[in-house]
């Protein structure tokens, strides 16, 4: 569906306001997600998860309907002679989907140590080989591949890529901090994202008018530092952080998220041909999705991996005859014991609940070290911005205010 109506709103619009149509369309593609975890905490909480699902159905006729009445088919779009390529869809399917199997069940599976995900990369490398293969060497492919030939188009999909590799990434991570590890509900979880959400719904259609004026790589390079400065804030935050402590790193990267995504989207397609906008848009997306499970993927190895070496490091420094520990193990067995606990049973509920402490601690520290990793990765991607070409359809100031 993304690629889809992407593809139709850049045919629709004139080059010169494809940035305004594509800033009103990413407030449903970038804004939607951060709203979801508000409207889906506040119904698990107060009817059932399964309405998270209910809810799509009446959205979904509705949209049915509009499509029905509102969307046609271009002129230039004719159905080909000889069918359609099976043997590429095939390909891609087994590639694509073991890919995306490997990803989401590699940590789970201990990755290269389970034969499991052996074989899943190796059907992915397979497939995804015989599926380029294939396309580039076929009549009518299913996928056009030649696109990536273009430079402008080959760098922002790599772009869009690490874009939804952070968003999801860290979509996924900061959720998980403030319900995991500060004990806050679903609901609660997802209000406290709601300023991401907010800031990328006010600021998107004026960056779409700022495009008219400012060249769009600028646009993009501020919002990638944008989005790595507030990736940086939330690894600076302790345990002892509340709503308000998440706040500025949040209005930061969802007014960012639009400096990068409107603009992206816009010098990216902008070399594409109308008659090829389809394939572009829904390979374009395809990336993204791709970047979003290696993302996924990646920052939950990073939180297992380094939850395990913090817990070392930490629990190494709990030694009963420090004098600090001593004292805080005997406060708890203290507490304890006042419950009505014999004295096995309160040193070992200390025990207990100061490797939990560790574990709390050790947890945080790999969070952080996922979202210092994040940041760093997304700045790197600053090089790349130059190698994209200067949009040919930008117009000047005069046209702008015409």
């Amino acid at each position: 569906m993304q690629p889809l109506s992407q593809a139709i709103l850049l045919e629709s619009f004139p080059p010169r306001k494809r940035g305004m149509a594509m800033a009103f369309w990413a407030l449903g593609i970038v804004v939607a997600p951060m709203l979801g975890p508000v409207i889906g905490g506040w119904l698990t909480d107060n009817a059932s998860w399964r309405w998270v699902f209910y809810v799509n159905v009446p959205i979904g006729l509705f949209a049915i309907t509009m499509t029905e009445m509102f969307i046609f088919d271009p002129p230039y779009i004719k159905r080909r002679a000889g069918g359609v390529d099976l043997w590429g869809m095939g390909f891609l399917v087994v590639g694509i989907g073991s890919l995306q199997i490997m990803l989401d069940k590699g940590q789970q599976e201990d990755w290269f140590s389970s034969r499991l995900i052996v074989t899943l990369a190796v059907l992915a490398v397979a497939g995804i080989a015989a599926m380029i293969v294939r396309e580039l060497t076929t009549e009518h492919p299913i996928v056009d591949l030649r696109v990536f030939a273009n430079r402008t188009w080959a760098t922002g999909t790599f772009l869009i890529t690490v874009l939804g590799f952070v968003l999801f990434g860290s979509t996924v991570l900061l959720p998980l901090v403030m319900q995991t590890l500060l004990g806050y509900s679903a609901f609660q979880a997802g209000v406290t994202n709601l300023p991401r959400g907010l800031a990328s719904f006010l600021l998107m259609p004026f960056v779409g008018f700022l495009l008219t004026r400012i060249e769009p790589r600028k646009i993009l390079a501020a919002g990638l530092v944008l989005v790595s400065t507030s990736l940086f804030l939330v690894s600076r935050l302790s345990l002892d952080a509340g709503p308000h402590d998440f706040l500025l790193p949040l209005l930061i990267q969802g007014a960012a998220m639009g400096m990068i995504f409107i603009p992206l989207t816009t010098v990216t397609n902008d070399p594409i041909p109308k008659e090829q906008m389809g394939n572009a848009t829904s390979l374009f997306n395809l990336m993204r999705n791709i970047g979003g499970s290696v993302g996924i993927a990646i920052v939950t190895t990073i939180l297992a991996r380094h939850t395990q070496m913090h817990s070392a490091f930490l629990g190494a420094h709990v030694d009963p005859y420090d004098p600090a520990t001593a004292q805080r193990l005997q406060a708890a067995r203290s507490a304890i014991a006042a419950t009505g606990a014999d004295a096995w049973t309160a040193r070992s509920a200390a025990l207990a609940a100061a490797w939990g402490e560790v574990q709390r601690q050790a947890a945080f520290l790999s969070y952080r070290d996922a979202f210092l990793f994040l940041s760093a990765f997304f700045l790197s991607m600053l090089l790349l911005v130059p190698l994209m070409r200067k949009p040919t359809h930008q117009p000047g100031p005069g046209e702008a205010v015409h």
